[in-house]
Formats: structure tokens, C-alpha cells, sequence
């Protein structure tokens, strides 16, 4: 099994900019494969993405190395942890963390016995190239890239507790669902919201964990990169299409 190159680069500090994939299909995947980012996600929370769609957009990517694909189920179960890493996911974020125990039990969810609970089908599974790499077993930890998402006053409180655990790869803050917890529903700039993402990312490289992050708008996303987020979503598939199609027809509706 190849090296895990994006696990590397977080355990290193680079700077790593993404893309959010939410339009759910594999031929749009492809479309932004090519255009340089470093990391796509394939959303499946907020996304109508299943397994198999899930699928298809990592086999599409597959054909382009220079960018990493990380998915997102829709909750943390072992189960879905579990299908997702046979399909060849390596690179997960788990999205509502709020605890130092629900982190344990999603490092053990991404281990085999007997130092996890992942449950053992790798001669059927695409990670392990259909049983063809014999060693799939012994190292398939190593290639392993765990993310944890925090999205709520619960989840900061523990943040301290939750990057220290071991197997944690980084900790990604969803600015979103962190505002409607503050109470400023829709309203991420709140001072009170952006002052907590601003010390998230102090506590998270203190943990020696790489720090995470989604804006859509630029010139935020080039503040929280300042602020010390180093792998940080600079948009998102749908919301591209979505301005630049409203912007072209508000074009050619002037004439």
C-alpha cells in the first residue's frame, strides 16, 4: 500500500488547500480533480452521497495522484467508518465531536482487533486490492488519516481532551453549525464565534495536531490560514457553480 502522502504532509505542517465536493456525482469529482487543489472531500452528511456514489467519485479520482480524497460520512458509526475504509477511503472526517471517549471509539472504529473493532473483510475489499496485497492487514493502520470535526460549545470545551488522544490525526472546526451553537445561527463572523476558532487553532497545534478548516469566502479562509489552520477548504463545488451560473445569467439579463 502507497504511503499515505496527505497524512504526512498534516504530521509535517504543510499548508494544504481544498475543495468541498457536494454536487455527488463522480464526473463533476473528475472536473475539479485537475484543478490543483491538494484535497477534495466528498461529502456524505450534507451531501446526497450514499457508498456507492462514494465509490465512484474515489475511483474517479483515483486516476489523478497530485490530489488526496477525504471523505465525510454522514455520522460516526463503526459500521460506515468500517465499509468506508474497505471501498479505500484513508482520509475521514467525522463530523459532531464532542468528546475525548466518542474520539476513542472512532480511532478504535479505524483499527483491527485487537487494537480496534474493525471488523475483518479485507479479502473482499478494495483497500487491500481485492486481496491481492497479502500485508493489507499488517499495515493498513498506517495509512489511516483520522479527522475529527468540532461543531459546537460541548465539542470546544473538550477540544483539549480530544486532540490529545492518540490515532487523531487533526481536528477540523465546522464554523457553520459552531455559530448556531453560540446562538448566532447563519452567522459565522459573529466576534464571539471567530474569537473561538481563533484559539481552536492555538489548542489544536498545542496538542501537536494539524488544524482544520471551511470558508467559502476568500478573504476569511486567508485569515484562518493566519491564524494557523493549515489544511483549510477555500469552497465548495456547489457554491462555484452556484455564483458564477447566477452571475453570468444576471449578465446577459441587463441586455
Amino acid at each position: 500500500m502507497a504511503k499515505n502522502t496527505f497524512k504526512a504532509a498534516l504530521g509535517r505542517g504543510d499548508t494544504l488547500c481544498g475543495l468541498w465536493l457536494a454536487l455527488a456525482d463522480p464526473y463533476s469529482a473528475e472536473v475539479c480533480a485537475g484543478a490543483g487543489f491538494d484535497w477534495l472531500l466528498i461529502d456524505g452528511e450534507h451531501a446526497p452521497n450514499d457508498l456507492r456514489s462514494t465509490l465512484a467519485s474515489l475511483q474517479a479520482l483515483a486516476a489523478y495522484p497530485a490530489v488526496t480524497p477525504l471523505v465525510r460520512p454522514p455520522v460516526g458509526d463503526t459500521v460506515g467508518i468500517k465499509r468506508l475504509l474497505d471501498i479505500g477511503a484513508r482520509n475521514i472526517l467525522i463530523p459532531m465531536v464532542e468528546t475525548a471517549i466518542q474520539a476513542q471509539e472512532l480511532v478504535a472504529a479505524t483499527r483491527y482487533p485487537p487494537r480496534g473493532v474493525r471488523g475483518v473483510g479485507a479479502s473482499l475489499a478494495r483497500a487491500s486490492g481485492f486481496g491481492r496485497d497479502a500485508d493489507y492487514l499488517q499495515h493498513a493502520e498506517d495509512g489511516v488519516c483520522l479527522l475529527l470535526q468540532i461543531e459546537s460549545i460541548a465539542g470546544l470545551e473538550a477540544l483539549d481532551e480530544i486532540a490529545a488522544v492518540d490515532g487523531v490525526d487533526g481536528v477540523f472546526i465546522g464554523p457553520a453549525d459552531l455559530a448556531a451553537s453560540f446562538g448566532q445561527l447563519g452567522n459565522p463572523g459573529h466576534p464571539d464565534v471567530q474569537n473561538a476558532i481563533r484559539d481552536a487553532a492555538t489548542r489544536i497545534r498545542a496538542a501537536g495536531k494539524a488544524a482544520g478548516i471551511l470558508s467559502t469566502d476568500e478573504a476569511q479562509a486567508q485569515t484562518y490560514l493566519e491564524w494557523g489552520y493549515t489544511f483549510v477548504a477555500v469552497g465548495t463545488d456547489v457554491t462555484l457553480l452556484s455564483r458564477a451560473s447566477t452571475a453570468l445569467a444576471a449578465r446577459f439579463r441587463k441586455n
